[in-house]
């Protein structure tokens, strides 16, 4: 079964260490919480504010041991008046065998307000 497994953080600022950094972490983190095997990915989408121009934080998906063909394609997100700052956002679409309502998406730093219902949802499946 193909799923898509979303996943968005913040940075502080438009540098690019910070970009990458944040990047690879998010990735990682929907990596383990969902049991995903870079041969199982379909493709990676990544999305950027358009505060955010200092690298394409695909580079941080290249430093993950194992990823090197997992294809992946940077874009600006749309600029929406009140929308969340220096923001990044992940669609990893992905064969697994996990239902839709056991996905974990994973929401990090101040992106946690984009979906606090989903957020909360894996805070308290990790508790258990």
């Amino acid at each position: 079964m193909i799923r898509g497994i979303r996943g968005a953080t913040t940075v502080r600022n438009n540098d690019e260490a910070e970009m990458i950094e944040e990047t690879k972490k998010m990735i990682e983190i929907m990596a383990e919480a969902n049991q995903i095997d870079p041969e199982t990915i379909a493709s990676v989408l990544i999305s950027v504010t358009p505060d955010l121009n200092a690298t394409f934080p695909a580079k941080a998906l290249r430093m993950i041991d194992g990823w090197k063909y997992v294809p992946v394609m940077c874009m600006p997100e749309i600029d929406v008046p009140g929308s969340l700052p220096q923001c990044i956002r992940i669609m990893m679409t992905v064969n697994t065998n996990i239902s839709q309502e056991n996905i974990e998406h994973i929401y990090l730093n101040d992106a946690i307000q984009l979906r606090p219902d989903l957020a909360e949802i894996n805070r308290s499946d990790s508790a258990k």
